[in-house]
């Protein structure tokens, strides 16, 4: 089981520690200092990263990043911009990986409507297939959802049923998230609640229980204030706790520790 606090040697509690649902590690923007990054991760209050696929062509550093460091696990998946390198012999493979022991999840999968890099009915058959492989392995989900709330919601209504996971990056409304909630999907909140143009998912936040509720960076990118506009890392979520604590008048421990707890369970690591 992953510790929930860091002890200093007298064994009393001394900081919380921050479970980041959703990560890139694998892009190449940490290829310079990826590895000295990973390594100070525990001293600045960091207990736990799963790393997030978005193509077939990062899937093995993936698998190699959670081989290298203990706190690190991962999930195989095809991002919605990325289906049209999938095929058969691709399935295959993702399914074997999946079969890693540090793999938590199928992820991060969906539709993506704002670039419309692929078409909208070959992102929903690869949504659909994807849905059903992490059904077959019984593996939770991590859903991409950009400019198609409607369609996400719709497929996942058809297909989710009996699978858990993550809406990752919210961006629906509070009765959209009210929707997931009760189907048993938690609700992934990064450093857009810190924008001053993130009211609609401050909303969520403050109107969703904190058992429903996880912290992720979406590293390298959406860093929180007051570092949004360069390279995110998961050392800033410690500002999404912050606004998180804010917006419902609670400790910033206490976010730390349910959110912790959240996603220990629906990755399977409790």
């Amino acid at each position: 089981m992953i510790r929930g606090y860091l002890y200093n040697q007298r064994n009393e509690r001394r900081q919380s520690v921050i479970f980041d649902t959703h990560a890139h590690y694998d892009d190449e923007q940490f290829d310079t200092d990826r590895e000295e990054l990973l390594n100070s991760m525990a001293s600045q209050g960091v207990g736990t990263i799963v790393n997030a696929s978005a193509t077939p062509d990062g899937w093995n550093t993936v698998v190699e990043l959670t081989e290298k460091y203990p706190f690190v696990y991962g999930m195989i998946g095809v991002h919605p911009d990325e289906v049209g390198k999938m095929n058969t012999e691709q399935f295959t493979r993702m399914r074997e990986l999946l079969k890693h022991p540090k793999m938590v999840a199928v992820g991060e999968i969906g539709l993506d409507y704002h670039w419309m890099i692929e078409t909208e009915e070959r992102q929903k058959e690869w949504f659909v297939k994807q849905l059903d492989l992490a059904r077959e392995l019984e593996l939770p989900v991590n859903i991409h959802s950009r400019d198609a709330t409607e369609d996400t919601l719709n497929i996942m209504k058809g297909h989710a049923k009996g699978l858990n996971g993550i809406i990752h990056c919210f961006s629906g409304s509070r009765e959209i998230a009210e929707e997931y909630v009760k189907m048993g999907f938690l609700i992934g909140v990064g450093g857009v609640v810190t924008f001053k143009n993130g009211k609609k998912l401050r909303r969520v936040v403050e109107r969703v229980p904190l058992s429903s509720l996880v912290l992720e960076t979406d590293c390298p990118y959406l860093a929180p204030e007051p570092n949004r506009g360069k390279r995110n890392n998961s050392a800033y979520i410690r500002y999404v706790a912050e606004a998180v604590a804010h917006i419902k008048g609670i400790s910033y421990e206490e976010v730390v520790e349910q959110t912790e707890k959240n996603a220990q369970k629906v990755y399977g690591l409790v």
